[in-house]
């Protein structure tokens, strides 16, 4: 063997440096150069020191358990591995290198608190505030660490420069039960003689405002910081500095700080006077290490437009609808005034409108929509950069009274959490190429520290949109452990009787609250059941048997919820049928709340104004029948149970969760199947779920997807799935020999469909289909991520690149593209745990060729269009067929179907 190991990785979050808990798992790839390596040598340092040498089984290289003795805090570690082989020893990989994170059990510093006027303003409204302390150190410090945390958001600084590259920390979790800390190496800000440290401390997530309606978050009244400097000397001697009572308390320059509304900035106001911090005044979680990367400034975007529409306003447009700030190095002379909004729509006079964006209950007034921040200059050219707030925007609205503005000092920073790509598509059609671009921008201005619905209106992690998006996601970025993070503030809101919130971390904090209207709404199909669907995604993408083990527990509360639910509780409809309810009906879940498909294309008057069922009538909608829609996931929940006590090894679980699926699946078709394979509903939704999630018999099916292309007829040739189904129409169609269909909908540019997105200038997919209308008036969030996982169509389908039934992280793939004619050429990466697969086809003429790359220690099943088979292993694969292609391409002005041909191959389950 010639090459080594790479990639080597614990599982664990860090910013500057990996920082882990005592016994991280390991995970390397293996060498490219040979397809199943013996087994492995690993060797390991910790601060210097070597361990005993481990010799671990060929096949154990992901999520290997820690194989040496637990670490203690703040120890350096080094590791690196070789493959063993029968030519002998590969060379070493490169060390991997992280360290231990200040154990809870370590820590000895104590929670401060900022002293606050009584009259202090309310929510949404407060300052920032500065937490100081100052200490001598010697000459000849060798490192330093600070380890910090907080109840609310904050930066540190030592000696004004400030602690490590990570945003928004300690970032977003449920407060009462999961709190990170972050580790930062300031050795060069540390100097000999007198130092300062600074925290400067605002409301964010813990305290500030919660969703469209700025509901104040619930976690606490009281903000708190924690932190621990610890100094090593190259003469061996330590030094510790902690937080304590001898801190001082003074306000910032930073007035007013909400991570929704904005921040405000006075840069003449000085410290104010010093007045001791409270000590003890918070109660808070144990301090644990994040396995998220970290939030970050990740990239700067200058304007690709700046127009002036009177004195003193301009407008910038920066091109792209994002997650993030501005940052202004022009802030005039001191004592002006600039004041920055923000929103992802202009009107037609050119300037800013957030209308759209207002939160609207029935019967009440709107909540108009604000992203506002505001600096005041004091002329010594510093640059504003609001670091304790976040915005979703496209548009800048500048108000400057008194002073020029330079476009060139205007900068968007993109801030969200810094993923590792590790998927990649282009074909031949640029709309396509375009259409995946602003899915992944919308999924990208999405993760900020947790999977939110929308940057701007809500923000909130929404269980439902990332249950939806995550099959998706996992083909883009390496999201196991952004994922993992949030799963844990899923399992942390869990309701006591099972069910799951609708957004976690819950702010609100519904579980203590069971009396809230809110609460009657929580508990609904295809969002609670995220906490099958996710940790099950992960597991099949990455291989990770510990995400099924830490979410079991939560799992089967929340199945066995739901089962108990469609027991004791019926729809009034089928009250009205019987009054005892029919033997099928104990698997039906139909009696509780449900949101429904939600987001499916809205009706029009006769004035061709749209109809919104929630604010026409709420009452109807809320008690309609969803019992459909409940039923099928929790057929789909419940067979999933099976399969993870299956890999879990727990066989009498397996075993009662299978039957059980099999009754909810049967009492399903019992209630909304007819004989002839018609749904009761009727809907493109209803089919495209019982066809996605094997609800039909497999003598219906062909009936069941002819009539879902019925109703795509009917409708025009458009699309009437909404946020449930929409992920899964084009698999559908293409699986049950519709190719051609899905396509059409692929292609078309008319409403509802991607495309049309595409025409009236979006940058990221809209939560409603026709998020800017054809008047240029907008509607809902532009920035809304759900819809975009049509791209997946794209990887498994065009590219034709997917996991293989039965495979856990890609030890197995098959790679079936489904071609359309005016398709030339589709090429993709996906960054699997085995290694990098390439794949790339092209036509010329009536032949396709395929090539792809195969990583070590996998197989690949290559299936062309004519239904012919090869097996591809490790290393490079090409071969060349001949197919039957229409040789018209796709239509200029229209939907662009070719209906005269198709590439029509059945396919199992997709990933």
């Amino acid at each position: 063997m010639n090459n080594a190991p790479y990639d080597l990785r614990i599982d664990s979050g860090g910013d500057q440096f990996a920082v882990s808990g005592p016994a991280p798992r390991l995970s390397w790839k293996p060498p490219s150069d040979t397809g199943h390596p013996a087994g492995y040598e690993l060797e390991c340092t910790v601060d210097g020191e070597a361990q005993p040498a481990v010799r671990v089984a060929p096949g154990r290289h992901r999520f290997l358990p820690w194989p040496w003795a637990a670490l203690g805090s703040g120890r350096q570690v080094a590791w690196r591995v070789r493959a063993d082989g029968t030519g002998g020893p590969s060379p070493w990989s490169e060390w991997n290198v992280f360290e231990v994170g200040l154990l809870d059990e370590d820590w000895q510093a104590r929670w401060i608190s900022p002293a606050e006027p009584v009259d202090a303003p309310g929510y949404g409204k407060r300052p920032a505030r500065k937490l100081t302390t100052r200490f001598e150190a010697q000459a000849g410090v060798r490192s330093a660490r600070l380890y910090a945390t907080a109840l609310g958001v904050y930066e540190a600084y030592v000696n004004g420069e400030r602690a490590g590259t990570g945003e928004l920390s300690p970032g977003s979790t449920s407060y009462d039960r999961t709190l990170y800390a972050q580790a930062s190496d300031v050795t060069t800000a540390v100097k000999a003689g007198g130092n300062r440290i600074e925290i400067v401390l605002s409301d964010g997530w813990y305290r500030g405002q919660v969703g469209a309606f700025r509901l104040p978050a619930g976690w606490g009244t009281v903000l708190g910081a924690r932190a621990e400097l610890h100094l090593a000397y190259e003469d061996g001697s330590r030094q510790v500095v902690r937080s304590d009572e001898t801190w001082t308390s003074t306000r910032s320059g930073i007035t007013r700080a909400d991570l929704m509304d904005g921040q405000s900035t006075d840069f003449r106001a000085g410290p104010g006077p010093e007045q001791p911090v409270l000590v003890d005044q918070v109660e808070a979680p144990t301090v644990d290490w994040s396995p998220a990367p970290p939030v970050r400034a990740i990239e700067s975007r200058p304007a690709q437009s700046v127009t002036q529409l009177r004195d003193g306003l301009w407008i910038a447009d920066f091109g792209q609808n994002a997650s993030g700030r501005l940052a202004l190095s022009d802030l005039g002379p001191a004592g002006t005034r600039t004041v920055v909004d923000y929103g992802e729509h202009i009107d037609a006079d050119g300037d800013l409108t957030t209308a759209h964006l207002d939160s609207v209950r029935p019967g009440e007034d709107p909540i108009p929509f604000v992203q506002r921040d505001e600096v005041v200059s004091v002329g010594r050219g510093e640059t504003f950069e609001p670091r304790h707030t976040v915005h979703g925007f496209r548009y800048a609205r500048i108000l400057r009274d008194g002073a020029p503005l330079d476009p060139a000092s205007l900068t968007m920073r993109v801030v969200h959490t810094d993923l590792r790509r590790t998927g990649t598509f282009a074909c031949s059609d640029d709309d396509l190429n375009r259409l995946h671009e602003i899915a992944d921008w919308s999924f990208r201005g999405n993760a900020v520290d947790v999977p939110t619905d929308c940057p701007t209106r809500e923000r909130l992690a929404w269980t439902g949109d990332y249950q939806v998006f995550a099959s998706t996601a996992t083909r883009l970025y390496d999201v196991l452990g952004f994922s993992r993070k949030w799963l844990r503030s899923v399992r942390d809101d869990q309701l006591p009787d099972g069910r799951i919130a609708n957004f976690s971390p819950d702010g609100r904090r519904i579980k203590h609250h069971l009396d809230d209207q809110f609460a009657m709404m929580t508990g609904s199909a295809g969002w609670g059941d995220a906490i099958v669907a996710v940790p099950w995604e992960l597991y099949e993408s990455y291989g990770d048997r510990e995400v099924l083990a830490e979410n079991w527990e939560a799992m089967v509360r929340w199945v066995e919820w739901a089962l108990r639910t469609a027991r004791t509780a019926r729809h009034q409809s089928r009250t009205e049928r019987s009054a005892e309810p029919l033997p099928h009906e104990h698997y039906l879940w139909d009696g509780s709340f449900h949101w429904g498909e939600w987001t499916e294309p809205k009706a029009k008057a006769a004035d061709g104004t749209r109809i919104d069922p929630i604010q026409t009538d709420p009452i109807a909608w809320f008690m309609a029948d969803k019992g459909e829609v409940g039923t099928a996931f929790l057929y789909r929940s419940t067979s999933t149970l099976a399969d993870v006590a299956r890999v879990l090894g727990r066989t009498e679980d397996a075993a009662r969760y299978t039957e059980t699926a099999t009754r909810v699946r049967d009492a399903w078709r019992t209630e909304f199947l007819t004989p002839d394979g018609r749904t009761t509903g009727d809907t493109q939704a209803a089919y495209v779920r019982a066809l996605s999630l094997g609800l039909v018999p497999e003598e219906l099916r062909s009936a069941a997807a002819a009539r879902l292309v019925e109703l795509i007829r009917a409708a025009g040739a458009h699309l009437g799935t909404g946020f449930l189904a929409t992920g899964d129409l084009l698999p559908v169609l293409a699986d049950t020999g519709h190719a051609d269909i899905a396509y059409e909908l692929l292609f078309r540019r008319t409403a509802p469909s991607w495309l049309y997105m595409l025409d009236h200038g979006a940058t990221t997919i809209w939560e409603d289909w026709e998020g800017i209308d054809d008047n240029g008036h907008a509607h809902d969030s532009l920035n809304h991520y759900s819809k975009g996982a049509v791209i997946r169509f794209l990887h498994t389908h065009t590219l034709g690149l997917r996991q293989a039934p039965g495979s856990t992280a890609w030890e197995s793939f098959e790679v079936a593209p489904v071609p359309h004619p005016s398709l030339t050429w589709a090429r993709g990466t996906h960054e699997s745990p085995q290694g990098t697969i390439t794949v790339e086809w092209r036509t010329t003429g009536d032949e396709l060729t395929i090539t792809i790359d195969v990583p070590p220690a996998t197989t690949a099943r290559v299936v062309f269009p004519d239904g012919t088979t090869e097996t591809a292993t490790t290393g490079t694969f090409r071969a060349t067929r001949r197919i039957e292609c229409a040789s018209s391409a796709r239509s200029a002005d229209d939907s662009g179907s070719d209906q005269s041909a198709t590439f029509r191959q059945s396919r199992g389950r997709t990933k």
